[in-house]
């Protein structure tokens, strides 16, 4: 069996490193491929690391504070941090992936400097799963990476999210939508016009047209697509208003014995709608574009969704989506031309 080598930033995130190393333990546990590598302080971690089973540790001597205003600097004079080390062992070829839920901007950061991008990509882009109705989710992006871009850009980071919807989601056709504020063609900014004409004229996957922002928890394709300020804003509306439905419902539960006498019978059903729309179920987002899989975990992830951060990780891998766009990349110039 050839294992798969996790890297994980035991030291980034709310709770760190307590619950990533529970995490990295479950994932063990469930995940018969893996390798686990924790980066961090030994004294800090060891405490929390019941079982040794493929899983060791590299000590690190410095954490990058979530709330870090200068995250290239934070990278570049602290390369024997958890995230600087976990990062470079991927230029190394000493792992195959990366999990970490510490600060995105220094994880974005760090990726460019220490991992780099693909040929051919000249934007990496976030990329989260979100909830949808029929339970099967929805790769949304750009949800942060990128506030300006332009449209060829997001073309390879439509393509590299087909791959992956193709390989690690197993949608057979994936389609893309464009995030825009009507259907109708011709709708929207100057680029979403643009995007609109380039991805319409394009082979390289299946475009469906434009989907307004009402439709993203049942929308018509697997893929939803906008630049990183548009796409951002729909992710944290989104969780912003799961939870506070979730704050109305439990005030009107409470409100009345009847209320309560429903919530009760109804437990069962209410654990499950606060289970699908958890982002501890999704695990992460990944960085598209990049030589290898890099994993942005919730940075208050507890063990079970660093856990399935780390699983999203090792299905990517195992199902080779880097290698696949690289290679399409190396094949077509269609995905490089127009650079910059």
């Amino acid at each position: 069996m050839n294992m798969i080598r996790i890297a994980v930033d035991a030291m980034g995130g709310d709770y760190a490193p307590k619950e990533q190393v529970h995490g990295a333990m479950l994932a063990i546990e469930k995940i018969k491929d893996i390798e686990i590598t924790l980066y961090g302080e030994k004294s800090k971690i060891e405490p929390f690391l019941t079982s040794t089973e493929r899983i060791k540790i590299v000590e690190s001597d410095y954490v990058i504070d979530m709330g870090e205003k200068n995250p290239i600097r934070a990278i570049k004079e602290h390369p024997n941090g958890s995230m600087a080390l976990a990062l470079a062992s991927l230029r190394k070829q000493e792992n195959d992936a990366v999990v970490s839920s510490g600060a995105t901007q220094a994880l974005i950061a760090g990726a460019h400097i220490l991992v780099r991008r693909m040929p051919g990509f000249k934007r990496t882009a976030i990329a989260p799963m979100i909830p949808s109705i029929d339970g099967r989710g929805t790769i949304l992006l750009d949800a942060g990476g990128n506030l300006d871009i332009r449209p060829e850009h997001m073309l390879q980071q439509a393509y590299f999210a087909a791959v992956v919807a193709k390989e690690v989601l197993k949608r057979e056709k994936p389609v893309v939508g464009l995030i825009n504020i009507g259907t109708e063609e011709g709708k929207g900014r100057d680029i979403d016009k643009e995007v609109f004409t380039l991805f319409k004229e394009t082979d390289l996957f299946e475009f469906y047209g434009n989907v307004e922002p009402k439709s993203v928890m049942n929308p018509p394709c697997d893929i939803l697509i906008s630049d990183g300020f548009t796409a951002n804003i729909v992710m944290k509306t989104m969780e912003g208003v799961a939870k506070g439905m979730g704050e109305i419902l439990k005030r009107e539960l409470k409100s009345s014995f009847t209320g309560k006498l429903g919530a009760l019978l109804a437990k069962k059903s209410l654990m499950n709608f606060k289970k699908s729309m958890s982002p501890e179920e999704i695990g992460g987002a990944m960085i598209y574009g990049l030589y290898a899989p890099v994993i942005k975990a919730q940075g208050a992830s507890k063990a079970y969704g660093f856990y399935n951060g780390i699983r999203q990780a090792a299905d990517v891998v195992r199902s080779e989506v880097f290698p696949k766009v690289a290679k399409y990349v190396a094949e077509t110039n269609e995905l490089s031309k127009n650079e910059e």
